[in-house]
């Protein structure tokens, strides 16, 4: 089975609203804030195929549990499905543990008209791959997330074209979450060691102790270096520039961002 990129997930447990200042900031456009049927709130960044989402937790009222058990920071890896059934065939079959289909929804708001964007996930259970949720996301009104003219961002970046997953033994996770079939399109898993991503990032990215595996840094394909770094800098984001390349981390979400131009 082939599959593409749906979306990434930064958690912020109940930060979304300083975590959602900050993506404006560095000049991303996000969608007007959502409310899941599960008890989730979140944001999107649209690209012309996949999103990056940043999702929290109300104040009050009704908790979506795996959101607050997991940490924050990057905590989901999406990939897309055309039939979530189908696809937890393949993945019964190539003796995944998995967590039973799940169907909810949320309103969306488009300026004066709204719609229900309704989606089936299939997860895979959380010792399957430690690093993150990793699961896969069918979506039953793709018309009511892709809107015209969400996608696209004054800072210019156009797309994710990698995450970075850390994790003791590099070779061996690479052929696990190959098992989960090939990975279409230009975007790219990447396993790095400890050692490696404290050797390439110094200290802008964040590594916790007491995590053996986790993703690590997500990696966009363009945007203007002269916006974000001075964007960073009113922020007081720690940032790093060279040639083709800038990042910046977010201390708010345990999150490194790589933009490559």
């Amino acid at each position: 089975m082939e599959h593409a990129l749906d979306h990434l997930v930064i958690n912020s447990h109940f930060d979304i609203d300083a975590l959602a200042e900050v993506f404006q900031a560095l000049g991303f456009r996000l969608t007007p804030r959502g409310y899941h049927s599960l008890g989730s709130l979140n944001h999107l960044m649209m690209f012309d195929s996949h999103y990056l989402e940043i999702i929290g937790l109300p104040g009050e009222g009704k908790l979506r549990q795996e959101i607050l058990n997991s940490p924050q920071g990057i905590d989901g890896l999406v990939f897309s499905s055309q039939d979530a059934a189908a696809t937890r065939q393949f993945l019964e079959e190539a003796e995944f543990s998995l967590q039973p289909l799940q169907h909810f929804s949320r309103e969306v708001v488009d300026g004066t008209v709204s719609g229900t964007a309704r989606f089936t996930t299939l997860r895979l259970l959380g010792d399957e791959f430690s690093a993150g949720r990793v699961y896969f996301c069918q979506h039953h009104t793709p018309e009511w997330v892709w809107r015209p003219g969400w996608p696209g961002h004054a800072n210019g970046v156009t797309g994710i074209c990698a995450l970075s997953v850390v994790t003791k033994d590099p070779q061996a996770e690479k052929r696990h979450y190959q098992r989960l079939g090939k990975i279409k399109g230009d975007f790219e898993l990447r396993f790095i060691t400890r050692s490696d991503a404290l050797a390439s990032y110094t200290n802008l990215l964040h590594l916790p102790a007491e995590r053996e595996n986790f993703f690590s840094v997500i990696h966009l394909r363009g945007g203007d270096p002269d916006l974000l770094t001075r964007a960073a800098a009113r922020l007081s984001l720690p940032f790093t520039r060279s040639p083709g390349c800038v990042r910046i981390a977010l201390p708010v979400a345990a999150t490194l961002l790589e933009f490559l131009s």
